[in-house]
């Protein structure tokens, strides 16, 4: 079994703990205090206290000093900016993804793993229609979402067992949800969660994973609605295949194949 990265002698603990910092903020925040930040990250007050002043004198964090709370700074703004200019795909699912959002009615939103969770990364509403609340740096669990179980389902082996080890749930537990969502992608190419497995009974939702060229592991692409809006019925018959459809027109647009969804 592969050594997890915490314990190889080249792991920086002192960057993983500011990094961490970073990942506690959420797009609805209006700022952070230390004592928040502690909470959310599970870092002792005096180590975050010495963080927030680290990732402060570099630009990472703006600090209200009236507040006393944090907000992310400049620093991270550029580094989104390059990092969303250095990801071809996104320019080209920008319309595919709009258009799908429009023609469905549904929150369309593209996620990435991060650790135990399904962080989401960009969403495309629908125009002139309501939808559910969820944005950008949300995070769903890996296990108990259509977004998490796709991904779970497209891992290698070995990214797998990496992300089992981090999941809360029983490894027996997690590995029957892959098994099941990679035999739905087998059969029809999207995944939508068994309902007992949802996280919430307030969103129903449908995904379908995507290898980029950019990263190693899989994406995953999701339509999202409310339930009297996306019944299963419907994720199944008429929202499910036209994600699919979607992603392979982007998978053709970017010169990917459609063996994503058969990898092992």
């Amino acid at each position: 079994m592969p050594e997890t990265p915490a314990k190889d002698r080249r792991f920086a603990s002192t960057l993983a703990r500011g990094l961490s910092v970073l990942r506690a903020f959420r797009a609805s925040d209006d700022g952070l205090g230390n004592a928040e930040i502690a909470a959310r990250t599970g870092l002792p007050k005096s180590s975050v206290s010495r963080l927030t002043f680290t990732l402060e004198s570099l630009g990472y964090l703006v600090h209200n000093r009236r507040h006393g709370s944090y907000r992310l700074g400049p620093a991270v703004l550029a580094l989104g900016n390059i990092a969303t200019a250095s990801l071809p795909f996104l320019q080209i699912a920008n319309p595919l993804m709009q258009r799908l959002a429009d023609d469905t009615g549904t929150l369309v939103l593209l996620g990435v793993r991060d650790c135990d969770k399904f962080l989401l990364v960009k969403t495309w509403r629908p125009r002139d229609t309501a939808s559910i609340w969820l944005d950008v740096g949300y995070r769903l669990p890996m296990e108990g979402s259509s977004s998490g179980q796709a991904l779970m389902a497209a891992m290698t082996e070995d990214q797998f067992t990496a992300m089992r080890a981090e999941c809360s749930k029983q490894p027996e537990e997690i590995t029957r949800l892959r098994k099941d969502a990679y035999g739905q992608l087998m059969a029809r190419g999207f995944v939508i969660a068994p309902p007992q497995s949802r996280f919430a009974s307030t969103i129903n939702a449908v995904s379908v994973p995507y290898r980029s060229h950019e990263f190693s592991e899989p994406v995953a692409f999701s339509c999202g609605a409310l339930p009297e809006i996306l019944t299963d019925k419907r994720m199944q018959d008429e929202v499910g295949p036209k994600l699919l459809s979607t992603v392979q027109d982007l998978e053709h647009a970017t010169g990917q194949t459609a063996t994503m969804r058969q990898q092992r």
